[in-house]
């Protein structure tokens, strides 16, 4: 199982001489997907712009496990949620709209930034509802398969 986050489609100017897509592509990608649920949590580009805090990704672990190509389409899902109060760690999924085959996953591991002070603090009370109560009413979809950053949260 898997949550749908939304969709990409692959440019001609983001594939390179491999005649695939750039790695920094399939990132750009995932950062979209994963902006549609920091939208939903309030932690997202509007967050950022009135109130000063957002999310930073710190650690990453990509795997690219089927090329795509040029005017393919591909669907971000989220596979994994998690956190405690100064972290985010999510797993997200590309695959193929038409083929289906999974084409690469990312896993993340994110800190609340105060963009006043440029530093880490501590997610308000009222968006750790938001994500836990997302994560209670979702977790029976996530499909994390290995996590390599869960042990990064402080619970």
């Amino acid at each position: 199982m898997k949550i749908y986050l939304n969709s990409g489609k692959v440019k001609k100017e983001w594939t390179d001489y491999n005649g695939h897509m750039n790695l920094a592509f399939y990132i750009h990608l995932f950062d979209a997907g994963w902006e549609v649920l920091l939208q939903k949590f309030n932690m997202g580009e509007d967050s950022a712009k009135i109130e000063k805090k957002t999310t930073f990704a710190v650690e990453s672990h990509t795997t690219y496990d089927k090329e795509v190509k040029e005017e393919d389409e591909v669907d971000i899902n989220l596979l994994f949620l998690d956190r405690d109060k100064k972290r985010l760690i999510y797993k997200l999924e590309m695959t193929h709209k038409e083929e289906g085959y999974r084409a690469a996953t990312t896993e993340v591991c994110s800190l609340y930034v105060d963009l006043n002070i440029r530093k880490v603090v501590e997610i308000e009370q009222e968006k750790q509802s938001r994500i836990d109560n997302f994560i209670e009413n979702n977790k029976s979809s996530f499909d994390p398969g290995n996590l390599s950053l869960i042990h990064k949260l402080k619970k």
